[in-house]
């Protein structure tokens, strides 16, 4: 990446992180490291996958990362600091989160304060009201393939026409990347106190289950610079 974009980028990371520090150290420092080098977030803004007056739900949104990051790039896109060439970053209508720990809720309601709506909830059983973007980033293997199902049927009823869900989900049939890929969610998973249960999918049957919900997909490998077998499907509504 240039130099200037590069820094571009990382001012984008330091704002949306400074939000954090009232939440506490833990959670300022887990926003400036997964926003810093997980390369999905940059994906997301480099090329323009979340369409401008978007409603954003975000579900299994963890601390409310995603949602602060479009936040503060649209700050600093509007105070001149953006990476030359890549779109500009959406202005969100309004955004919505949910996710299972309660801590992690309280975070992102402390960083993102009025602008966005968070709730504990299950990805499995809550509302998805009418929107133009829904994220799952690094959720739906937690969950029987039954209830993706359920979910992913939900998101296409829920998104309006011309909208996008943005799905990263692991290739079980990429190898060593797989093996560790699955080692690194079960670490996390117990370290979070729930039983490492993962199911799992290779990529063609991800891809194969999200067309049946209605979707049309594009896959692209998400875990540069990382040891993970990631892949972020953006799907959209198919005619």
């Amino acid at each position: 990446m240039p130099a200037a974009e590069d820094a571009a980028f990382t001012s984008v990371v330091a704002a949306a992180a400074r939000a954090y520090a009232p939440a506490g150290r833990t959670a300022l420092h887990f926003a400036r490291g997964k926003l810093r080098h997980d390369p999905v977030f940059r994906a997301i803004l480099a090329r323009g996958l979340v369409p401008d007056g978007a409603r954003l739900v975000d579900l299994g949104c963890g601390q409310g990362v995603l949602i602060a990051f479009l936040r503060a790039a649209r700050a600093c896109f509007e105070a001149g600091e953006w990476p030359q060439g890549w779109p500009a970053p959406p202005r969100l209508a309004w955004a919505r989160g949910v996710d299972l720990r309660r801590r992690a809720i309280a975070a992102a309601r402390t960083a993102v304060a009025n602008e966005a709506a968070f709730e504990v909830g299950d990805v499995r059983d809550a509302a998805v009201p009418a929107c133009d973007a829904i994220a799952i980033l690094d959720v739906l293997h937690y969950m029987p393939h039954a209830d993706q199902a359920r979910v992913l049927a939900r998101c296409r009823q829920a998104l309006a026409p011309g909208g996008v869900l943005l799905l990263r989900i692991g290739d079980a049939d990429a190898g060593l990347r797989a093996t560790i890929t699955r080692l690194a969610d079960q670490a996390i998973t117990l370290l979070r106190g729930g039983a490492p249960r993962l199911y799992t999918r290779g990529l063609s049957s991800w891809i194969a289950e999200v067309e049946h919900a209605g979707f049309r997909v594009e896959a692209t490998p998400m875990s540069a610079g990382t040891p993970f077998a990631n892949v972020l499907i953006v799907a959209r509504p198919a005619r």
